[in-house]
């Protein structure tokens, strides 16, 4: 629920530059009504009776909010073994492995692999939430008004842009550190070394840091477009001081 704060804080914001920037915008969006009351000060009243910075700081809480929800999904154990759009399954240039290796009776032991492969995910997935809030301070009002008028996962494009190469470069330590503590890596080593001694094989050389780090972020986004979606319908609950401000409902 506190995830769908932030497109309704979007909306204010984006209100208000928009009225700057002589843009158009319609009186409602997601079954929120939006403010009327405008003006081109930066330091008075911004959105609603707002200040501009209150109102960007409403956006930045509601939108930390949201993203925070994603990341503690995916870091949370079964956050991606058990959640079939992000689970990390066998490496695709070793289906033909894990299939041999299933056909000798090994089956238990590739699944064992697969497990510890999600495992290493979800606890390198604890280091994406700093990323992303540092981010998300990072927003400008073209940023907003971009999000506000884009696509369905138009926050979810600006984040890809703007953390993929920071999340790979803190991923890969930390991936190499969880697959090792997960024992990720001993069970491929393991398994690729049983395939590759087989007659007529390809030896397989999987860089399994890279695949899982590389499924790992794209999962973390999988979940953060997800987020974004049910946001853009659903602009409920407003569980903060500020953001009752920003919504023009506190006090009342």
């Amino acid at each position: 629920m506190k995830s769908r704060l932030f497109l309704a804080a979007i909306t204010l914001v984006g209100f208000g530059h928009a009225a700057h920037a002589q843009f158009k915008l319609p009186t409602s969006l997601g079954g929120l009504k939006l403010p009327t009351k405008t003006t081109t000060s930066s330091s008075s009243t911004g959105v609603g009776g707002l200040t501009n910075t209150e109102a960007a700081n409403g956006l930045k809480e509601a939108l930390i909010q949201g993203i925070s929800k994603g990341s503690d999904q995916a870091s949370a154990v079964d956050g991606f073994n058990l959640n079939k759009f992000i689970r990390i399954p066998f490496p695709p240039d070793a289906q033909k492995m894990a299939t041999t290796l299933r056909s000798i009776g090994l089956g238990s032991q590739v699944d064992k692999f697969e497990l510890s492969l999600n495992r290493g995910a979800e606890d390198a997935a604890k280091s994406a939430k700093p990323i992303f809030i540092n981010a998300i301070k990072q927003l400008t009002f073209t940023d907003v008004w971009n999000i506000l008028t884009g696509q369905k996962d138009a926050a979810t494009q600006y984040l890809k842009r703007t953390t993929t190469a920071q999340l790979t470069t803190a991923f890969q330590p930390i991936m190499q550190q969880s697959l090792d503590k997960v024992d990720a890596t001993k069970y491929y080593t393991s398994l690729s070394s049983t395939y590759n001694k087989l007659p007529l094989v390809t030896p397989v050389q999987t860089d399994l840091n890279a695949y899982a780090t590389g499924k790992a972020i794209d999962g973390l986004f999988t979940l953060i477009a997800q987020e974004e979606a049910d946001i853009r319908e659903n602009p409920v609950a407003r569980t903060t001081s500020l953001l009752k401000k920003v919504f023009g409902i506190g006090g009342k």
